[in-house]
């Protein structure tokens, strides 16, 4: 397979990683966006042996870098910079000849929170950060993602890391709190899997099932996949959990 890096902005934090496997054989790209609760000292690295995996399997995958807090992030610029990432998937699509119409995010922790707000990028408001994308969402997987912002932040999860990231508490400023949260963009065009372990002590089970809760309550399609193993197993090729993704991933592509 290939692995070449390319930019869609001047920061150093402003790039993905495009795997191309050497046959393709699946047309869904793959957007992967890890996780690390929007904190600068986790990378990309985080995403790479999924995009390794599934490029070995066909699946052309765009591991996705963006600013996070304490190197630029937060809000808007995190938003802005994962709207940006996915849209140059138009341009390199266009360059080097795969397709773009079936694009599946693919998000950990809170890559996987940043996945279900890719996922309802289309129905934000005009001059919202992420509107009017140039390449959609056709379905979102969350791996233990951080789906119930408030949640998160009545919990304090990772010494209150929603607050961090966001600048503010949901009664702060709620209009980007609403923006920003997954769960407050409820129902969805896509269908979203969240995947999620009873066993997970770093983002607990029960943002994963407020969200699904309230999609399938709004109208959208939404499912809570349980899997085994911890926080970290979700993200292991090698792991049961994975292998769960990896069979609905088939389905969409």
């Amino acid at each position: 397979m290939d692995c070449t890096s390319y930019s869609y902005g001047p920061d150093p934090s402003q790039y993905g990683q495009l795997y191309l496997p050497a046959q393709r054989t699946h047309d869904a790209v793959v957007v992967i966006i890890h996780g690390g609760y929007w904190r600068s000292r986790y990378a990309l690295d985080l995403g790479e042996p999924a995009a390794r995996d599934l490029a070995s399997r066909g699946y052309v995958c765009w591991n996705l870098e963006y600013r996070r807090a304490g190197n630029g992030g937060g809000w808007p610029e995190t938003f802005d910079d994962v709207a940006a990432g996915i849209d140059l998937l138009a341009e390199l699509g266009g360059r080097l000849a795969f397709p773009v119409e079936n694009v599946v995010a693919l998000g950990h922790s809170a890559g996987g929170h940043l996945a279900a707000w890719a996922g309802g990028r289309a129905s934000l408001p005009a001059g919202v950060p992420g509107s009017d994308p140039a390449v959609g969402i056709s379905a979102v997987l969350s791996q233990a993602g951080v789906l119930d912002l408030r949640r998160a932040w009545e919990l304090g999860l990772s010494d209150q890391a929603v607050e961090n990231f966001l600048g503010c508490g949901p009664d702060d400023e709620p209009q980007r709190f609403r923006w920003a949260d997954p769960l407050q963009q409820v129902p969805l065009a896509v269908p979203v899997y969240a995947f999620h372990s009873e066993a997970d002590d770093a983002v607990p089970v029960e943002l994963s099932e407020n969200y699904v809760a309230a999609a399938q309550a709004a109208g959208s399609r939404a499912e809570l996949v349980r899997v085994p193993g911890d926080h970290f197993d979700i993200i292991d090729p090698a792991s049961a959990a994975f292998e769960k993704i990896r069979t609905v991933l088939q389905t969409l592509a």
